[in-house]
């Protein structure tokens, strides 16, 4: 085992003595190294602990359906705010939007009617459909982020709906088969890990009941090992390095789920969700490294809690040392072991630290094009001063004033229109670059950016 290696077990022990875990599984998944495991406790039975052994995985199951509603949205089967009611024959609330739901923004209630987490019975379907009349909208839609198990469960099953199948046949078939996630199923298998209930004054701990979670399974209801769940963080931070083809999910799509639709508390803005999503900023927050100045460094993912068990899932995106598709899991056998929720960021931010990405050479490359040569340098507008440059095949700018790690405006030429291109990522996006040249030399010697005038010398307005 590498230092490194040895450095990550005891961050793994460290957290199960800590917290107090029967069991934990921990897996780091990155493209350049070999994938990273650690186990550590006991099952709770005969059965062996070891990089195979499942645990539930809880509310990360939602990360799941949300893919399999943009897998529907791509197909031109739903759209985002089509009222669920257009897909689901529900005798209430079917006027809540696909968008609010996947970003629980819609107001309504978090479990479905009826106190399930006290008498552990799950609603079979029709139940589950007919009782959305005694739910409550607890609030109004769009009016703050309130999490509701509910609101993904009508999700998953406007999925099935949609397919013509469950919603675990759609799942197994359109997202675990494709990306070889062989371990994760909606059962307990007999090498499963027992979730306990860890008495707080006394080192006994109680098994916690298994429960199926029927209608509300796209919620909550999978099993899984951190080696499978590590693979799936790295695909929503990576989709490119996972899925080439896209055959789960084209990469603009995972771009699209990132973005922060609201934020989880409305004075620390410590995370937020984008759609089905779990995004966390990374600053001061754990293996005692800070942040780069300027640094822009995103985990995403979910976490899962089950009575008897939780779960954490994340990949990373952005910041020195981060190589791609890096993604780690932590699995934990108690339903109280909170160590488990911040293991998985510390070993994120440890691993980019301690073992950063190879750094790759640069290479010179092709020249820009002629069209565009002249434009290249520095240029002013609003008052303030941008670089137009040519990287990797694309026309790019960046303020002159932007930290390293904030990404630049990328722009495309429209078809047959070379002096007007579309901005497709960055400061701007979707709005127009328009060139305009001289009628004696072709030179550029004025551009309109979302119609604002960039010159090469600093102007005043009109």
């Amino acid at each position: 085992m590498t230092e490194v290696g040895r450095q990550f077990g005891r961050m793994v022990r460290q957290a199960q003595v800590e917290s107090r875990i029967p069991a934990v599984s921990v897996a780091l998944h990155r493209a350049d190294r070999a994938p990273w495991t650690c186990t550590v406790g006991s099952t709770g039975s005969a059965a062996p602990l070891d990089e195979r052994t499942t645990f539930r995985i809880g509310s990360v199951t939602k990360t799941f359906t949300a893919v399999l509603v943009l897998q529907c949205r791509d197909e031109g089967l739903l759209d985002l705010d089509d009222p669920i009611g257009a897909h689901l024959d529900v005798p209430e609330h079917g006027e809540l939007t696909v968008r609010r739901l996947l970003s629980h923004t819609s107001g309504v209630q978090r479990e479905p009617y009826g106190d399930i987490w006290d008498t552990l019975h799950t609603p079979r379907l029709e139940e589950f459909l007919a009782d959305l009349a005694r739910a409550e909208r607890v609030l109004p839609p769009a009016r703050r982020f309130h999490y509701s198990n509910l609101g993904a469960a009508l999700l998953g099953q406007a999925v099935a709906r949609i397919r013509g199948g469950t919603w675990a046949e759609v799942l197994a078939d359109r997202v675990l088969g494709p990306l070889g996630l062989a371990d994760t199923s909606l059962a307990p298998g007999p090498e499963s890990a027992t979730g306990f209930l860890v008495d707080p004054y006394s080192d006994h701990a109680r098994p916690e009941p298994n429960t199926d979670l029927g209608a509300l399974g796209p919620a909550a209801q999978l099993w899984s090992t951190a080696s499978d769940m590590a693979r799936w963080a790295a695909f929503l931070a990576d989709p490119a390095a996972l899925d080439p083809a896209g055959a789960v999910l084209r990469p603009a799509t995972l771009d699209e789920m990132r973005w922060p639709l609201t934020v989880t508390d409305e004075v620390l803005w410590g995370a937020g969700f984008g759609l089905g999503l779990i995004l966390v900023p990374q600053g001061d927050r754990s293996g005692g490294s800070r942040s780069v100045a300027g640094e822009r460094v995103l985990h995403v993912g979910h976490d899962g809690a089950m009575p008897g068990f939780l779960a954490s899932v994340y990949g990373r995106r952005g910041g020195a040392g981060t190589p791609g598709a890096m993604g780690c899991a932590v699995l934990g056998s108690s339903g109280t072991g909170v160590a488990v929720n911040e293991l998985s960021h510390q070993l994120l931010a440890a691993s980019a630290r301690d073992d950063p990405a190879d750094i790759e050479p640069w290479t010179p490359g092709e020249p820009a094009p002629e069209a565009y040569r002249g434009l290249l340098g520095r240029w002013w507008g609003e008052g303030f001063e941008y670089v137009f440059s040519w990287r990797d095949g694309t026309l790019q700018a960046r303020g002159a004033a932007d930290p390293a790690g904030k990404p630049p405006a990328i722009f495309e030429p429209l078809p047959d229109r070379p002096d007007i291109l579309r901005t497709i990522s960055g400061r701007e996006t979707g709005e127009l670059l328009r060139l305009t040249r001289d009628e004696e030399h072709g030179n550029v010697i004025k551009m309109h950016w979302a119609t604002y005038r960039f010159t090469r010398s600093q102007e005043t307005f009109g």
